[in-house]
């Protein structure tokens, strides 16, 4: 296609048809700005050449090792990784370095039955590790799956810090049924404490009897206590998440261990199956009762879980399921903060949110009213009948009844009231009575979550890294306001698997975050301070509680006592308050002059370095003062590298200027004129062919009247030299195509002569 038939159809040449349509499924009305775009997004690959991502795996392995559970030990700075018939002890600072390795497979007669039971040999009948747990300074509790046939033991790491050792302990193999799942797919949680096993689990090869146990690992017994089996108003298929112990006062009479799991509601018709999120919590010393309730939890109490978002008339948005937890520790023991993840299974949207709990809340969830079934229609409604003393789910204590020194000392009607009444009847709702974070028609599900609590210099803030269900870590920063608002930032959203992300880790210490999938484990640095950019500015608003500007760059920011250069404003992002010399500097940025055809299109990038920044574009007209800000319509579309100016005419003459805005904080990105060539100054120029053969027949313009227009976007050039390239690369091509029809034309002279004249025939 000639030159100017380019201009006349609107499609300048053929570098900018494509850049406008790239551009033009990224268009974006003006708006306002958005804290759930990341400031950082990174790939894979961008991870792997800035220095910020290390990986492990097996390199042995056949297949992948389903890296499901890690243990970190901080001081000795090791980490434990569980995964298909071994566990691995890994550097911590260097994931590269394995420490040791021990190969713990399932027995052959297992592999055998659950092979012949219609499992797959590769991902079901092998001994996949789920649980590792510290049992004492030398020894670590660990249990698989033994290609459903599970099992447990120990794991000695020996006294030597610097050089630990790391041997199975295979005389002390114990069957794991009620301690570790025989699927290696099922969720469940367990957690050691005081040397008693509290496991969320199912105890059969289908799966269907779960039960929340205890069991004793330090001695031969086999006296464990449980939940009652089969009976949906204790459990109805539960899919367990997390566990952990919590005293409830000073006395350890009162020590109690929460579970966190959803499960099918009773609450809800049989037509309409609701999926609830519940908090459980057993008291310790919890023994059961004489008769009802022999070997059978006498002190199991359940709540629910409620993370939803307010809507209009009462209706509310729940985000229902479960799907990780996390408890971040106060200097208060007892109060702890719980931080859960939760999804939605509606049909009409996808969504994910974090809701943050206080301990205050659950429990008085559980000191609130009890929930039952009575009336015509069998309904749940609030129990209002008497209730009988000690109050079900006090754990028994000398100090305050010696009456009731242990569960089996309290009444026959205290049994009996728990059999039929283990469920609250008021929920427990979250702090603010709204999630903290929600992310809704995502491109993912957020699945887990750790949380660290950072010093920066106007504060503490607690930073949310979260796991993806496509292998992607985000870190939000959680930013408290005035009135008891938060906002929330999406500092980083990190590419690290192409798989769900199954178990995240994370070292203070060291500063880093271990997280896991299926094919490997991955070590990541907490911050990326130098990505921010090279100015304090930048630093400053990217408002990361890990960075701050020390003078030179964006670095990782320390608290400490000294007094140095360093600036960091986490709560406003106010560069005005922290960075010097931000004077105006509108007058440095270059004013560029750029070409439009009327009745044509012309693009003007400008792309700030920020995606949470909002781009204004102001136009000034030629010959007049007065400005006016420019809105997306109908010739004018903002998107998201610059202005598109679909169709111009002489009133789009003028000085456009591109600025950022983040906050209060405002600066000019980009300045062009625009100046406009009439349609006739086009389609009188005219077009001669050369006629140099070694131009290989092409057009090119004679005398054109646009020789100074800037194509923005193609590197600078004129439109003239951008062109030339075009006719140079054809010009290129053409030559190969003759000289290869030269050498063709060449062969086959050779070849007729060749035939006309055979070897053994003389010339003639």
């Amino acid at each position: 296609m000639r030159f100017v038939e380019f201009w006349k159809t609107g499609h300048i040449c053929p570098l900018l048809a494509m850049l406008l349509q790239l551009l033009l499924p990224g268009v974006i009305a003006n708006r306002v700005w958005n804290q759930y775009i990341p400031r950082l997004q990174l790939s894979n690959t961008e991870l792997r050449s800035k220095n910020s991502l290390a990986m492990f795996w097996d390199n042995g392995a056949e297949v992948h090792g389903y890296y499901e559970v890690m243990l970190l030990d901080e001081d000795r700075g090791w980490l434990l990784v569980g995964g298909r018939d071994h566990v691995y002890m890994l550097d911590s600072e260097n994931l590269n370095q394995t420490i040791d390795k021990i190969h713990w497979p399932a027995g052959r007669e297992h592999t055998e039955r659950c092979k012949h039971a219609g499992k797959n040999l590769l991902t079901d009948c092998a001994n996949f590790v789920r649980l590792l747990q510290p049992f004492n300074k030398t020894h670590v509790f660990a249990c698989g799956t033994g290609a459903y046939h599970p099992k447990c033991t120990y794991i000695d790491l020996g006294h030597n810090v610097e050089e630990p050792a790391l041997r199975l302990l295979s005389s002390s193999v114990e069957s794991g049924r009620g301690k570790c799942p025989f699927s290696p797919h099922e969720p469940f949680t367990a957690r050691l404490t005081d040397g008693d096993l509290y496991a969320g689990t199912s105890v059969d090869f289908m799966g269907n009897n779960a039960a929340i146990f205890r069991s004793s690992v330090h001695t031969t017994s086999q006296h464990y206590i449980r939940t009652e089996a089969f009976n949906d108003h204790w459990l109805n298929e539960p899919e367990f998440v997390g566990s952990y112990s919590i005293p409830d006062t000073h006395s350890v009479d009162d020590d109690k261990v929460y579970f966190f799991f959803k499960e099918t509601a009773v609450e809800s018709n049989q037509l309409d199956k609701r999926i609830y999120s519940r908090v459980a919590r057993v008291c310790k010393n919890d023994i059961g009762g004489k008769r009802s309730l022999i070997n059978r939890w006498s002190t199991f109490l359940k709540a629910r879980l409620v993370c939803s978002v307010s809507g209009s008339g009462g209706m509310d948005t729940h985000f229902d399921e479960l799907e990780d937890i996390f408890l971040l520790e106060t200097k208060d023991p007892q109060n702890p903060v719980i931080y859960g993840v939760f999804s939605t299974s509606s049909s009409v949207f996808r969504g994910s949110a974090v809701c943050v709990y206080s301990m205050a809340s659950i429990r008085a969830a559980f000191n609130g009213p009890f929930a039952h079934k009575e009336g015509p229609d069998y309904r749940w409604v609030e129990y209002k009948g008497r209730i009988p003393y000690p109050r079900p789910g006090t754990c028994p204590s000398e100090t305050y009844d010696p009456l009731h020194k242990s569960t089996r000392d309290f009444p026959d009607e205290v049994m009996s009231f728990m059999r039929g009444h283990q469920m609250m009847w008021e929920p427990v709702v979250p702090i603010h009575r709204r999630p903290l974070f929600t992310q809704i028609n995502a491109p993912y599900r957020l699945k887990k979550l750790v949380v660290d609590k950072v010093d920066a210099e106007d504060g503490q803030y607690n930073v949310l890294h979260l796991g993806t269900d496509d292998g992607k870590v985000l870190k939000v920063v959680s930013i408290p306001k005035e009135n008891w608002e938060t906002e929330e930032i999406i500092l980083e959203e990190l590419s690290v698997f192409q798989s769900p992300i199954l178990s995240m880790e994370i070292s203070t210490k060291r500063q880093a975050l271990f997280v896991s999938s299926a094919d490997a484990v991955a070590r990541l640095p907490l911050q990326r301070c130098e990505l921010y950019g090279k100015a304090c500015a930048d630093c400053c608003l990217a408002r990361d509680p890990y960075c701050a500007w020390d003078g030179t760059t964006c670095t990782n920011y320390f608290p400490t006592n000294k007094r140095r250069s360093r600036r960091q404003d986490v709560r406003y992002g106010d560069p005005w308050s922290q960075c010097q010399d931000l004077g105006d500097v509108s007058e440095e940025i270059e004013l560029k002059v750029v070409y439009g055809v009327e009745k044509n299109s012309t693009f003007l990038e400008c792309m700030p370095s920020s995606p949470q920044a909002t781009v204004k574009w102001i136009m000034q007209q030629r010959h007049s003062q007065s400005t006016k800000e420019l809105l997306s319509g109908e010739d004018i579309i903002l998107t998201k590298r610059g202005l598109l100016l679909q169709r111009i005419t002489s009133l789009n003459a003028g000085v456009y200027s591109c600025t950022a805005h983040e906050h209060s904080f405002s600066r000019t990105l980009a300045r062009y004129e625009l100046q406009v060539i009439p349609e006739e100054h086009v389609t009188n120029t005219r077009i001669t062919q050369h006629s140099d053969p070694k131009v290989g027949g092409n057009y090119a313009p004679s005398s054109l009247s646009y020789k100074d227009l800037h194509l923005i976007g193609v590197s600078g050039l004129t439109a003239d030299e951008y062109c030339e390239q075009l006719w140079y690369r054809e010009k290129r091509k053409q030559q190969k195509l003759r000289t290869l029809k030269w050498k063709q034309r060449s062969d086959s002279s050779k070849a007729r002569v060749r035939r006309q004249n055979p070897p053994n025939k003389p010339l003639q």
